[in-house]
């Protein structure tokens, strides 16, 4: 698989090229499927958040599903336990992309392995998965304590599908606490390198390699 990890989604023309570049083909021939599972672990995730994310109604945002896809549909990962393999599995793997929007990194990890999705990964070796923050951060091995919403007092764990920690949002308009400073003191806390991101910046794994395409503002820390 190939990831394109970022804080904001498609947000400038270099991100959006390093996608067709992944893609290998323009996206109006892609499909795509969204996933926006974890804003469900989100406390501050509503079902007018999750409509606006599917319906690309932010209002100065160009959202996942806005992107000029063949075709888009929805994959909700709770779902996918009861409905069997033999349906959703063929949709996954017809799709050329995976959109997975943010919300909760740990709940979207617990239902990538109870749906199945995380265990189907590993064998989706030319499928692109597009990140916005938790949909990143599920990648990463941990997250930090600082970013557990859904179960205050549980693990920070994630996937573990690359080796290093993302810190999203850097400096955000508003948000006082996502400091450079902040990150810094975050990295200190995961085992391995970690990268803070601003929301014109995304991080591109192939076969393993990761390289930072980025408009904005990025930092690099040394595990």
């Amino acid at each position: 698989m190939k990831l394109l990890l970022t804080s904001g989604g498609i947000t400038n023309d270099s991100i959006r090229r390093t996608l067709v570049d992944l893609l290998g083909k323009p996206i109006a021939d892609c499909r795509a499927l969204l996933i926006v599972t974890a804003q469900w672990g989100q406390p501050m995730c509503t079902p007018e958040t999750v409509w606006k994310t599917v319906a690309g109604r932010w209002e100065g945002q160009t959202g996942l599903t806005e992107l000029g896809w063949k075709s888009i549909g929805l994959l909700e990962l709770t779902a996918l336990p009861s409905i069997g393999e033999e349906r959703w599995v063929p949709w996954v793997r017809e799709a050329d992309v995976l959109l997975v929007d943010g919300g909760e990194a740990v709940y979207l990890a617990r239902w990538m392995r109870e749906s199945g999705l995380a265990d189907l990964i590993p064998t989706l070796d030319e499928t692109v998965w597009v990140g916005v923050s938790a949909g990143s951060m599920v990648m990463t091995p941990r997250i930090g304590r600082e970013f557990v919403d859904w179960q205050p007092d549980g693990t920070d764990e994630t996937l573990g599908v690359v080796d290093f920690s993302i810190f999203p949002h850097l400096d955000y308009p508003g948000w006082t606490g996502n400091t450079t400073e902040r990150a810094r003191r975050w990295a200190e806390q995961m085992p391995g390198p970690a990268y803070a991101i601003d929301e014109q910046t995304a991080i591109s794994i192939v076969d393993g390699v990761a390289s930072v395409v980025s408009e904005g503002n990025w930092e690099k820390f040394d595990g």
